[in-house]
């Protein structure tokens, strides 16, 4: 017997022998069209059971029997490709890097803010809207402004005197909007977003905007939402990549080339990985020549801007943690040119910012139970005011000797956070996290040196309550070392998948806002200014209400479409506003203002099909009227008044030629607001910022494997004003892309090599 079970030991080894000496093996690299690693992609050969997909380095291992197949790479968003492959014995089939180029149907986006780490879009909790970097491309634009000028729910104002923009989201303006910067909070001087215009287009991958409270996660500053700027990251791969840009643009019919009239940018990088090591770097001038527009003499419409940017990081990544800093610096003028007096002299001001941004950033994935992520920032911003008095007879400049005319003001932050992730379950996810703030300022209009630190400590967690039910509770507690802080802030966000094309989100959270080191201590007088800040403010906080119901059309191979029907409601209480000062009636500060509330819907949809990008939205938004309530009033006033607003986006991609053409439009409708005319009778007139259309239509091709070109015009329907009867001087625009239609034409290079 034991000569048969030999026997028969010894066959089966022979033809398990034989069997796997006819396997074979193919080995090959998946590339993106921007010839990097592409994960995820699935490989298979046809009509078998036989697969694979890529890994993070794009890489696949495919073993099977000896023979002739084909090999068919799939993955929704891109092109299916079909590859006759031939496998044999002993000797491995190895592929060339093989590219894929994206069709028109986009992969469902990762986001990663105010998530328990990268998850799909769908999988949030929250209503988040994303801005990828092909439509960055597509935009040719030179600041973030451009990108956002067309996004539902966002408008500028511009302050022309002081050569800054601000931006409004769900009709909350400035400082009630978080700027992030890979999660890490901007620093600005005062109401006015300005960090926006001072962060470098060319290193941005994605944008995510968050509409809602997000104070929980986010702090102070986020009731109205956040919007992070997510950076250009390495995909992990050992290459070097050198890349650079040059764009011409004119500015209505004023242009001169590179300098002087119109805008001109230039941008050089470089990247390098090896082995998880990583350095990267980046300089990028931006230069505005300004616009006259119907200004006489010397004066400007728009004031020339001259602005150097640079960044730098380096970084190293393992298996389970990653370490990065990175550099981030603005050099800024803006000038302003004086009218001529009598005496054949003007008087001329440089408005000069500097910042320089630092920030340290580290994860740590201690299990798979368990992660900690870190990071550590710290900021040094000024904004120096230099007057001076030209002598147009001698064409000789000297400083001006008139009181306030030389200004300096240095506001420094150091911010850090530390948060643990920990997955208690399949069913619960737990994300507490720290945060030290510390803000100092400094300067002849600041009131002392003021220093404001901020403590926080906040939980927030994840739970399944059933496979289509998903809730995520949060709360953060405060320590202010200069206001009597809310004690709590609550948030509660859950998702409903209805059924397998209804997803229904619902959302409360509590935001509120502390008082900026400009509304407590600062005094700003000049020309068009009179404003001195207010050390009794009380921080402001809101309660706000949202719900969004998405219908996803069921995905084929060729067609995507969503559609998303939203609505919320903010209520304010003590908001941070200006107003003339109950003391000095000449004077205006800042007060707490008892009420104020936003509300609105929105109506989002977005088609991907073949070659077609598209979108079609519309929002309709209210708010508060403050003099509704006001005495006994000749006639009743609404609560609210209301403004819509349209946009729309198609972009078409040519494959074969590597074309695309792309057109961007967005209708904004007239903004009322009411104004107090008398106390005694107490009337009321509607006063009223105009509506109006911006568009802009831009092509690109690509020339060969490294070369592309962009061109086309702004603001096509040449708008250079609007009607504004409301009592002030802001304008409703984003600065140059109100000066008349403009054309550009941009070349781009990038080089790589692995």
């Amino acid at each position: 017997m034991k000569h048969f079970f030999a026997v028969t030991w010894i066959f089966v080894l022979s033809c398990t022998q034989a069997i796997f000496a006819q396997n074979g093996e193919i080995i090959g690299k998946i590339l993106t069209q921007d010839s990097k690693s592409f994960e995820g992609v699935n490989i298979t050969l046809k009509d078998t059971k036989y697969g694979s997909t890529t890994g993070s380095d794009g890489k696949f291992r495919l073993k099977a029997p000896a023979g002739k197949y084909n090999l068919i790479i799939g993955m929704l968003g891109i092109e299916k490709l079909e590859i006759p492959v031939e496998v044999t014995s002993g000797t491995p089939t190895i592929l060339n890097d093989i590219q894929l180029r994206e069709s028109g149907i986009s992969l469902d986006d990762a986001v990663i803010t105010g998530q328990f780490g990268k998850q799909s879009l769908r999988n949030s909790v929250y209503q988040v809207r994303t801005i990828d970097s092909e439509r960055i491309k597509a935009r040719g634009a030179t600041n973030i402004q451009t990108i956002l000028n067309t996004e539902l729910g966002i408008r500028f104002s511009n302050d022309p005197t002081l050569g800054t923009t601000d931006i409004q989201l769900m009709g909350m303006s400035g400082q009630s909007v978080k700027i992030l910067l890979d999660g890490i909070p901007m620093v600005d001087r005062g109401a006015t977003r300005e960090s926006l215009g001072q962060i470098d287009i060319n290193t941005i991958e994605r944008i995510e905007i968050v509409e809602g409270p997000m104070s929980v996660i986010y702090g102070t500053d986020a009731l109205a939402g956040v919007i992070n700027l997510i950076t250009k990251k390495g995909d992990g791969s050992d290459n070097l990549t050198i890349s650079a840009r040059a764009q011409e643009e004119t500015v209505s019919d004023e242009y001169n080339a590179f300098t002087d009239k119109g805008t001109h940018n230039q941008n050089l990088g470089i990247a390098w990985q090896k082995k998880g090591f990583q350095l990267s770097g980046s300089v990028t001038r931006n230069n505005f020549g300004g616009w006259q527009g119907d200004s006489a003499g010397r004066l400007k419409a728009w004031m020339p801007k001259e602005q150097m940017l640079y960044t730098a990081g380096i970084g190293y990544s393992k298996e389970k943690w990653n370490i990065w800093y990175r550099f981030n610096g603005t050099d800024e003028t803006i000038k302003y040119f004086g009218r001529v007096s009598a005496e054949n002299k003007a008087a001329d001001k440089d408005y000069i910012t500097k910042r320089w941004f630092h920030q340290a950033q580290g994860e740590f994935k201690a299990s798979e139970k368990l992660g900690f992520t870190g990071a550590l920032s710290y900021t040094d911003y000024s904004r120096r005011t230099l007057s001076t008095v030209l002598d147009l007879n001698t064409n000789r400049r000297t400083l001006s000797l008139d009181a306030a005319a030389q200004d300096k003001s240095i506001f420094t932050t150091v911010f850090f956070r530390g948060t643990a992730l920990y997955k208690v379950n399949d069913n619960v996810t737990l994300l507490p996290g720290i945060e030290v703030n510390n803000n100092n300022s400094s300067g002849q209009r600041i009131l002392g040196s003021p220093t404001i630190n901020e403590y926080a400590f906040f939980i927030s967690s994840e739970l399944k309550i059933t496979s289509a039910i998903k809730l995520s509770p949060a709360v953060r507690f405060i320590k202010n070392s200069v206001y009597n802080a809310p004690p709590v802030i609550p948030a509660l966000n859950a998702k409903i998948i209805l059924n397998k094309v209804f997803d229904l989100r619902m959302g409360y959270a509590r935001g509120f806002r502390s008082p900026a080191l400009r509304e407590l201590y600062f005094d700003f007088h000049d020309a068009s200014h009179s404003i001195n800040g207010n050390v009794n403010l009380k921080a402001e906080y809101s309660n706000s209400f949202n719900s969004f119901l998405t219908w996803r059309a069921v995905e084929k191979s060729v067609l995507r479409l969503t559609s998303t029907l939203g609505g919320f409601y903010n209520v304010f209480h003590d908001r941070i506003d200006t107003g003339f000062d109950p003391n000095n009636p000449t004077q205006t500060t800042y007060l707490n203002i008892s009420l104020y509330k936003t509300t609105g819907l929105t109506f989002d949809n977005k088609l991907y099909w073949k070659n077609i990008q598209a979108s079609l939205g519309a929002t309709y938004i209210g708010t508060y009227n403050e003099i509704s309530e006001e005495g006994e009033l000749n006639e009743k006033l609404p609560e609210f008044v209301w403004s819509p607003e349209i946009n729309a986006n198609l972009l078409y991609s040519f494959p074969k030629i590597g074309t695309s053409v792309n057109l961007f439009y967005k209708y904004t409708g007239k903004k009322p607001a009411y104004a107090l005319m008398s106390t005694n009778p107490v009337t009321a007139s509607l006063r009223e910022i105009s509506g109006y259309s911006m568009a802009d239509i831009t092509v690109t091709k690509t020339i060969g494997k490294y070369v592309s070109l962009i061109g086309g015009a702004k603001n096509l329907f040449d708008l250079t004003s609007i009607k504004n009867t409301t009592i002030g001087s802001a304008h409703d625009a984003s600065g140059p892309g109100f000066s008349g239609r403009s054309y550009f034409l941009g070349l781009n290079i990038q080089w790589s090599k692995r």
